[in-house]
C-alpha cells in the first residue's frame, strides 16, 4: 500500500525542531523530490515518529570534522515532507519526500531512538516556500556540458527529458542526481539562487572533465 499526500507549508507551520536523517552526498532542494530506502533501526524509528507529526524531517549531511554549529553536521539542511510511503516485505520503507525549505542548524535538542534532533533556523530562507526561484538560467552552457558528460558515462539518452524540464526543474534535478563530491553538494545547496546554482554546475563538470582529460593525456 501507498500513501501519497502533498500540500504547501506556510511559514508559521515550519517546525522549530526537527528529526535529521543524515545520509552522505545526498541533498533534498526546495521544490525536489526523493526516494529514500530506509532500513538503519534509528531512521525507521524517525520515520515513524515524523508519520505521527506532520511527515516532516530534515536531510542534512554529515560531516567528518568538528567544525559548525553542531558537530558531524553541515550548517544547512533541508526540511522535506514525506509525500509517498509504502512497506517492503522485509521491514524496510520505500519514502517520497519532497524540499519544503531550507534552514540553518542553530543548535542540537536531545535525540530520540538513535536519531539527532535538530534546531531550525528558517531566516533567509522562506522564499523557498513560494518557490518562486525560476531564473534567468543559462541553461545552454549546462546542457551542453551534461550532454559531454553523460555520454562520458554512457547515459546520453537520459539527456531528452532533461531537455523537457523547465528551468527551475532541470537544475534541481542536476543538482541532486550528479554525482558531486558531498562538499559540492553542500555548496549547490547553500546557492542563492538556481543561477548560481546553474553556474556552479557548469564549473564543476568542466573540472571534471579537464582532470580526467589531463589524467588519460599522461602516459
Amino acid at each position: 500500500m501507498v500513501m501519497t499526500l502533498q500540500r504547501r507549508m506556510r511559514a508559521e507551520d515550519l517546525p522549530l525542531v526537527v528529526p535529521v536523517f543524515a545520509v552522505t552526498g545526498a541533498i533534498l532542494l526546495p521544490g525536489g523530490t526523493m526516494p529514500l530506502m530506509v532500513f538503519e533501526p534509528r531512521y525507521l524509528a524517525l520515520i515513524d515518529d515524523a508519520l505521527g507529526a506532520g511527515r516532516l524531517f530534515a536531510l542534512v549531511q554529515p560531516r567528518e570534522d568538528e567544525a559548525g554549529t553542531v558537530p558531524g553536521l553541515y550548517d544547512t539542511g533541508c526540511l522535506g515532507r514525506i509525500t509517498a510511503f509504502g512497506e517492503t516485505g522485509d521491514g524496510r520503507y520505500l519514502i517520497t519526500a519532497a524540499g519544503v525549505c531550507r534552514f540553518r542548524v542553530a543548535g542540537e535538542e536531545e535525540g530520540r531512538s538513535g536519531y539527532r534532533r535538530v534546531e531550525a533556523d528558517y531566516r533567509g530562507y522562506h522564499h523557498d516556500l513560494d518557490l518562486g526561484d525560476i531564473g534567468p538560467v543559462e541553461r545552454r552552457p549546462l546542457l551542453a556540458i551534461v550532454r559531454t558528460y553523460l555520454g562520458g558515462l554512457g547515459m546520453a539518452t537520459d539527456l531528452a527529458q532533461l531537455e523537457k524540464a523547465d528551468d527551475a526543474e532541470l537544475v534541481i534535478r542536476l543538482a541532486m542526481a550528479c554525482p558531486f563530491t558531498p562538499q559540492e553538494k553542500q555548496v549547490l545547496l547553500e546557492a542563492v539562487d538556481h543561477a548560481e546554482r546553474c553556474r556552479l554546475m557548469t564549473a564543476m563538470i568542466q573540472k571534471e572533465l579537464l582532470e580526467e582529460s589531463c589524467g588519460s593525456s599522461i602516459h
